[in-house]
């Protein structure tokens, strides 16, 4: 499924997003967990700026 989205985002239609990936490490066991999502390209910052 992942290659499918990649490639559709590589497309003229999906130049407009990103597929971004956000680690984030539990201060109680310190495992990682990893928030993916699909958003616009100008809305970026604002997805790594949010908790």
């Amino acid at each position: 499924m992942a290659k499918k989205v990649v490639a559709t985002l590589k497309t003229d239609t999906g130049k407009g997003f990103a597929k971004v990936i956000k680690v984030k490490k539990s201060g109680k066991t310190g495992a990682y967990t990893f928030k993916e999502d699909i958003v616009a390209s100008d809305k970026v910052k604002e997805f790594f700026a949010a908790k």
